[in-house]
């Protein structure tokens, strides 16, 4: 592997995992009611555009950040959705 692939994979590590602490939170307390449903609608999007590009590429940094970013950020949008509060 070389330095290039090293840094996308450690961007993608951390960028990603900053949906981490979110997710759980809006999980444990069951509430999203703080949350732009805008800026979830936007960056869900964005993540799928980037996983398309990436596979595309073929670029398994992108692929990896965008599957695992995605999940976290469509978890969150769903929650947002359907949660009634």
């Amino acid at each position: 592997m070389n330095w290039v692939t090293t840094i996308g994979i450690v961007a993608a590590v951390l960028t990603t995992s900053a949906f981490v602490p979110q997710a759980f939170k809006i999980i444990r307390m069951r509430q999203t009611k703080d949350l732009s449903l805008t800026m979830y609608i936007m960056m869900f999007t964005g993540q799928l555009c980037w996983l398309v590009y990436g596979i595309s590429l073929g670029d398994f940094p992108l692929i990896l950040a965008n599957i695992i970013g995605g999940s976290l950020s469509g978890t969150i949008l769903g929650y947002k959705l359907f949660l009634k509060e």
